[in-house]
């Protein structure tokens, strides 16, 4: 009698619980950027691979003329500056969608939001029916929530301007460029500038001459992060495009030869191909990935 489905499962994923049981502590956590429990919500910590240097909360020296108390976001180097007295500023790192980049000029926040509420826009519906129809009566705060743990509100003439900065789940993203959203941070650094910026914060965000003349030549690496544009940083860029390469295609072949064994012990088991289940990522789960619409950022 062939073994059962779930046995078969239970056998392939032997090896898989071996190498959690065998993997490596966690490093420590990124001071500033520990788990917090905010309300009825535990924000886990921000896994310390993502807060590379300039990647993180950082009080910077700042040559701006304008006022402590402003935000000062910069798209161009995916940075936000919150200034302080005594030309000091507090700066944060950001992900920067495409609603972000068109916004240009002057605003103020006229509304903040702790755990905001979202809902996306009718076209967002619309043309993607799959992805956000069962959200168009809206999704309440909470930690799948694409504005994450607090939202600013910018207004401009005395009207929403529907362009925000707000925290998120999703680490990755921060210091890169997204397909859509406005201006997202850590969540521990949305709830640091949301306890600094109070309501009528002027901002203003900067244009691509005021980012050149502040912050010099910038350039993407290889890991699609803004850095400074140097010889130095171009020569890694080039040296790393080649590392990226080469691993991926080591991680291809790996896969290759995983899929393989897999398919293997099914066909020892009197499995078809296309019956053989593949292995599910610890986890994984389905999280909305967007953050531009009609009440959101």
């Amino acid at each position: 009698m062939k073994p059962s489905l779930a046995r078969i499962l239970a056998i392939l994923a032997l090896p898989l619980l071996a190498a959690c049981a065998s993997a490596p502590q966690q490093p420590d956590v990124v001071p500033g950027y520990e788990g917090v429990q905010d309300g009825e919500f535990f924000i886990e910590p921000v896994p310390a691979q993502y807060l590379y240097d300039g990647n993180r909360r950082e009080e910077v020296a700042y040559a701006g003329d304008e006022a402590p108390g402003t935000i000062v976001v910069d798209t161009h180097v995916r940075k936000l500056y919150y200034v302080m007295e005594g030309g000091r500023a507090m700066r944060y790192p950001i992900a920067v969608g495409r609603e972000g980049i068109s916004f240009r000029g002057n605003g103020v926040i006229g509304r903040k939001e702790e755990w905001p509420s979202w809902q996306p826009t009718a076209n967002m519906v619309r043309t993607r029916p799959d992805l956000y129809a069962e959200y168009a009566g809206g999704l309440p705060g909470g930690l799948i929530n694409p504005l994450g743990a607090r939202a600013l509100y910018l207004y401009r003439g005395g009207r929403d301007s529907m362009f925000r900065i707000h925290g998120t789940a999703d680490n990755a993203s921060i210091g890169h460029a997204t397909s859509a959203g406005c201006i997202r941070l850590f969540n521990q650094d949305a709830i640091d500038l949301y306890t600094r910026a109070d309501g009528g914060t002027r901002v203003k965000v900067r244009s691509e001459a005021e980012s050149l003349e502040m912050e010099g030549p910038q350039m993407i690496d290889a890991y699609g992060r803004v850095v400074a544009e140097t010889p130095e940083n171009i020569a890694k860029k080039e040296k790393d495009l080649v590392a990226i390469e080469k691993q991926a295609e080591k991680d291809r072949v790996a896969a290759e030869k995983a899929d393989n064994k897999r398919l293997a012990a099914c066909d020892k088991r009197g499995i078809a191909a296309e019956e053989c289940p593949r292995p599910t990522a610890p986890g994984a789960m389905v999280t909305v990935g967007t953050s531009g619409d009609s009440t959101s950022g």
